[in-house]
């Protein structure tokens, strides 16, 4: 059985673990998992190349991660964080582990010798062994900013400035309202073909509860993968992010607010579409006390608190019985 999920970060590699606990139970090994991971918020920093989303896959799937952070390693220190501090070096407010740093390490030193994103991954993910095959949504560079009111302004200064999504998220919290997004490199890049394969030759599509504005919102923009998900033979399957009006973790509520999308099950669903009409969807889980109605895709509500992997492997299984395919 052929399972393609779209993820983001830590939402997106708890819900993996259901997909791969789901997996197993049935199958045993006898099953091939795809994740197609967003690369909105990759950046670099101190001259390395971070991929956070890549990387919380890689870690929580390799049993690697940080389970009260949900990011980073295991039993990290941060004395690189701490001297770059002594020096005074910028940007202060993005702290980078020990341990995370030799994964970009790794990456940076492959990168400037030539390797694709999708082939660098592959060779960390030789250590972690992750159970998963992790793709980056692209090869190329495809990067989310964010145009917020100029919080440092001066009588002479522009009214609005554009910021990488990571200084919004991380260093300002998302306190400043969010006025649009826009994905740089976007209109210059390419689905990763492996990726497009892997949606087209599915035998199901998920689509996993992780930010719908810059998560599985940026994937969808790049060239390719519109067109791969018209194309997939499996149905296509949502899980919602929003409960009870709310995102369980991160920040979804001020993207969502930010593009004009009602922040409910019914509002996402709705954003996203259905496929039938020209959307992403088939169908669409939400949450037990939540509703939606979404013009041709089934909508069906079911217990979605990821608390264990076994709680969201039942989640998975709703999801496998919503697009009517039998792990």
């Amino acid at each position: 059985m052929k399972v393609t999920v779209l993820v983001g970060g830590v939402g997106g590699a708890r819900f993996l673990l259901g997909v791969k606990a789901a997996l197993q139970a049935a199958r045993g090994d006898d099953h091939e998992i795809t994740a197609v991971v967003n690369v909105g918020d990759d950046v670099w920093m101190h001259g390395l190349r971070i991929c956070p989303d890549l990387d919380t896959c890689m870690y929580t799937l390799g049993g690697g991660i940080d389970t009260e952070r949900g990011w980073g390693h295991a039993g990290e220190t941060w004395t690189v964080k701490e001297e770059l501090a002594a020096y005074g070096a910028e940007p202060s407010w993005f702290g980078l582990g020990d341990k995370d740093i030799a994964t970009h390490l790794v990456r940076s030193r492959m990168l400037r010798a030539g390797y694709p994103l999708s082939q660098v991954t592959e060779a960390l993910c030789d250590r972690w062994r992750p159970g998963v095959r992790l793709l980056p949504a692209s090869d190329d560079r495809v990067e989310t900013h964010v145009v917020i009111d100029n919080p440092e302004r001066t009588e002479d200064g522009p009214p609005q400035i554009a910021i990488h999504f990571q200084e919004w998220w991380v260093r300002y919290q998302a306190k400043y309202p969010a006025h649009r997004f826009a994905s740089v490199g976007a209109e210059e890049a390419t689905v990763l073909p492996a990726a497009a394969e892997a949606i087209r030759d599915a035998d199901v599509v998920l689509v996993a509860p992780s930010n719908p504005v810059v998560s599985i919102g940026t994937m969808i923009q790049i060239p390719g993968m519109p067109q791969a998900l018209v194309g997939a033979r499996g149905r296509i399957v949502g899980v919602s992010p929003i409960i009870d009006g709310a995102p369980l973790r991160g920040m979804a509520d001020q993207c969502l607010s930010a593009i004009g999308v009602e922040t409910s099950a019914e509002g996402v669903g709705r954003h996203y579409g259905a496929r039938s009409t020209g959307g992403l969807l088939d169908g669409w889980l939400v949450h037990t006390g939540d509703s939606a109605e979404i013009d041709g895709a089934e909508v069906r509500a079911v217990p979605l608190l990821m608390s264990s992997p076994e709680v969201t492997a039942d989640m998975v299984r709703a999801a496998f019985d919503l697009a009517g395919v039998t792990p």
